[in-house]
């Protein structure tokens, strides 16, 4: 592996983060492609969002949500913490603001499992940091047989919940890319396949101007431009293959 010190490998260097905010219905396998994602992408950050819902069996404080009172999330609100905030089935939920812009201004990207008012508003915040995938069911049939395997919650709150994912689904139109998790392995590769080439888009690589510019400063003849190699206070870990 080339080592990110050296200048010759400008892509090895700091770029503009991006928001890759990953909406389903309850059950459709969002959670499972985002965390696997994650763990694959060292350039991949997982944003975690408060809510005031009740943990469930094996969730943990900071690693699942942020677990927050109905008054603490309010005075979150209030003091402008969150960078969205929506209500679904009762519950508040939302994303804190700081460490997002924080993990985007040093050039890392955030992965957000999050519901179709979320991503909406994050996405009007920062359309060009903004990416938006939508996961849908093969079929209805299969959502609800997933949520009912996880037996997590009571028959009223399934029903909301299932409720919830038809409102969820008709947003799909809003997304930037939809994939049908009909089989897990081809809707992760779908999701991958999304996120690199996202990555490698020119607005997210500031670098590129005066790399171009070194490239045809050499092949006019002079020498290679400074502004084509970046400085090294930029440099971070190699682009996961």
């Amino acid at each position: 592996m080339v080592s990110v010190q050296d200048p010759g490998k400008p892509w090895e260097t700091t770029r503009r983060g991006m928001l890759l905010l990953v909406s389903s219905p309850a059950g459709a396998g969002k959670t499972s492609l985002t965390r696997t994602l994650v763990a694959d992408h060292d350039s991949l950050i997982l944003s975690i969002s408060a809510t005031t819902r009740d943990p469930r069996p094996g969730e943990e404080e900071g690693r699942e949500y942020y677990f927050k009172s109905r008054d603490e999330f309010e005075a979150l609100v209030a003091a402008g913490e969150f960078l969205e905030h929506a209500t679904v089935n009762g519950n508040y939920y939302g994303t804190p603001k700081a460490p997002v812009m924080a993990a985007l201004e040093a050039g890392h990207d955030v992965i957000f499992d999050i519901d179709w008012q979320g991503a909406a508003q994050i996405a009007e915040k920062a359309p060009d940091d903004s990416v938006r995938v939508f996961i849908l069911p093969p079929a209805w049939g299969d959502l609800e047989r997933r949520l009912r395997a996880r037996a997590q919650d009571s028959e009223a709150i399934m029903e909301a919940r299932l409720r919830l994912g038809q409102e969820e689904i008709q947003h799909w139109h809003l997304y930037d890319y939809v994939i049908v998790n009909q089989n897990f392995d081809r809707a992760y590769a779908d999701l991958g396949h999304i996120y690199r080439a996202e990555r490698i888009k020119p607005q997210r690589n500031t670098w590129l101007p005066g790399f171009v510019g070194g490239l045809l400063a050499e092949a006019a003849g002079g020498e290679p431009s400074a502004a084509g190699a970046p400085p090294r206070t930029t440099m971070m870990r190699p682009v996961q293959k």
